[in-house]
């Protein structure tokens, strides 16, 4: 695997001490949840080629919310640029595709089947081949339907508990886009295991629709063991009697809690609100949930007097759960991620700021001890073209014509 693009200031590990090493995924993805699987295998080492349109994948141009979504979920990839509407296309795509251990789509259903890089097409002639498919829903009445991120939030429920009564909101981040790409990444890490043990592959399917549902069950469950549905989170009934964000001296919010008897203890103690400790009221946790109504406001009140730093110090000292309230981009500064390599370096590919080194956050789990960090930066368009159609045996020359009439690039 090319370590070209790799920024100086971030090493590459060795490749062969990555799990995946000697894996080739081909993946035809757009937008985040393919991307996402196909970053997940490529930063456990696997070989990544991402398959693009000649002109780009879109979101390497995206704006706003949206500008992000290359450089996250694009790194430790390589590049092609292919025009599939063009039969040529089509062939180099199959041809490379025959190559792949594993093959990741997420486009619409049928979408695949008219360029035959459908999984019955490529099983096929690769009976070995695992074919990972992200969808807005599995096979079922829903199956057609169009769908996004926000679309799946609002009818799985998450949106009408994320939101005020009656103002259902989208969670802060592609929740569903995310962790649908890391669940068809763990459906291809378990198909490999069988893979070695029976010979063949398999499909992986994973959907938007059912990992919103997923999400949520804990919601589902919590009716079914009470018979009383669960109500919007900042409506909820907490189970912790101190569980909650207060503004404190010169307007700022911090977020503190107290989930036990024993924290209620040392809460009290710390803050020397030995009354509130001493009143039956607040005996245990259950009651202390029962009386929020006339516990918190004495609490805000009183925390109202304290600053936010002054209150982190005195948690930090006694070991009670606490939070300042940050902003994302505060983390490229946090002294926990800098401390532990949960950043990484890349080099920006595309937009105002390309060739640009940007810190990247990392897989959130060690192995052996270490991170799995970025060995090559997000992509620039068609990086490896030349490379790959080498291999699949194609000279200059072809190459040259594929190039001039559009059909890669």
């Amino acid at each position: 695997m090319s370590e070209a693009n790799t920024p100086p200031s971030s090493p590459a590990p060795a490749a062969a001490a990555l799990p995946l090493a000697g894996l080739r995924v081909v993946e035809f993805t757009h937008m985040v949840m393919g991307p996402t699987c196909g970053m997940v295998l490529g930063d456990l080492g696997a070989e990544v080629i991402k398959v693009e349109p000649i002109e780009g994948d879109r979101t390497r141009h995206l704006l706003g919310a949206g500008a992000g979504f290359f450089p996250m979920f694009n790194r430790n990839k390589k590049s092609i640029a292919i025009d599939l509407t063009q039969a040529e296309g089509a062939a180099l795509a199959r041809q490379l595709a025959g190559t792949a251990d594993v093959v990741a789509e997420n486009f619409k259903p049928g979408t695949m089947v008219k360029y035959g890089l459908d999984h019955a097409a490529l099983s096929a002639t690769n009976p070995r081949l695992i074919y990972v498919t992200h969808k807005g829903f599995l096979p079922g009445p829903y199956e057609h339907r169009t769908a996004l991120d926000e679309v799946v939030q609002m009818m799985g429920g998450l949106a009408y508990m994320t939101g005020r009564p009656g103002d259902p909101l989208r969670a802060g981040t592609s929740v569903n886009d995310i962790m649908g790409g890391m669940f068809g990444a763990i459906g291809v890490l378990a198909a490999l295991i069988q893979r070695g043990i029976t010979g063949k592959g398999q499909e992986v399917q994973s959907a938007l629709f059912e990992n919103n549902v997923f999400l949520v069950g804990q919601h589902m469950l919590q009716y079914a063991m009470t018979g009383q549905p669960a109500a919007p989170m900042p409506a909820r009934i907490s189970p912790w009697g101190i569980y909650d964000v207060f503004t404190v001296k010169d307007g700022e919010q911090i977020f503190l809690s107290a989930v036990s008897d024993a924290q209620w203890a040392t809460f009290c103690d710390a803050l020397g609100f030995a009354d509130l400790q001493a009143d039956p009221r607040y005996a245990n946790n259950n009651l202390r949930v029962q009386g929020r109504p006339t516990l918190m406001p004495v609490l805000r009140e009183r925390l109202a007097l304290w600053s936010a730093a002054e209150l982190a110090a005195l948690f930090e000292r006694v070991g009670l759960p606490y939070a300042p309230i940050r902003k994302p981009e505060e983390l490229l500064q946090d002294e926990h991620l800098l401390a532990t390599g949960g950043l990484a370096d890349m080099t920006l590919p595309d937009g105002p700021r390309a060739g640009q080194t940007a810190k990247a956050t990392l897989l959130p789990f060690t192995l052996g001890g270490r991170r799995m960090g970025v060995h090559r930066s997000p992509p620039q368009l068609g990086d490896a073209t030349a490379a790959l159609l080498t291999e699949l045996g194609v000279d200059a020359a072809g190459q040259e014509r594929l190039r001039q009439a559009r059909v890669v690039a």
